[in-house]
């Protein structure tokens, strides 16, 4: 599927962003961009290079939790909240390919002040779930 099969739409951010995530202005960086779907979710489509491996072919467990991070923050801040990790599960269930495309989905599950529970999954191409995520983040406020 596509996006436009999906209908998921686009979530900006600054082009001067330098997360290791998602901002375009970090060289070294995942260079992730998400889209928000119609139930809330935020869904990134990607394909890691090798450089971000772990075993060959493989991506490193330290990069598949990032991606599970990035992820859950992304679907705080699809509800307009600004948060950081306060604590995260992962479960890695099989090896996450690099140089193949996966899909990654996030959502937040409940919310509670400046808490916010999270979860997020990593599928293969073929919809097998690769490795899944629970967070705590905690609102922070930008000054």
């Amino acid at each position: 599927m596509t996006p436009a099969d999906e209908n998921l739409t686009p979530m900006a951010h600054s082009a001067r962003n330098r997360c290791f995530g998602c901002g375009p202005a970090n060289p070294i960086g995942l260079h992730l961009e998400f889209l928000l779907a119609e139930n809330g979710a935020v869904v990134c489509l990607a394909t890691l290079p090798q450089h971000f491996e772990g075993h060959p072919g493989y991506a490193h467990g330290g990069i598949i939790a990032t991606l599970l991070d990035e992820t859950m923050s992304k679907a705080v801040r699809a509800k307009g909240f600004t948060a950081m990790t306060r604590q995260m599960e992962i479960d890695y269930l099989r090896p996450v390919p690099s140089n193949a495309a996966v899909r990654i989905e996030g959502r937040v599950l409940r919310d509670e002040g400046r808490k916010h529970w999270t979860e997020a999954k990593i599928l293969s191409a073929g919809g097998i779930e690769l490795a899944r995520g629970k967070g705590l983040f905690i609102e922070v406020r930008i000054r």
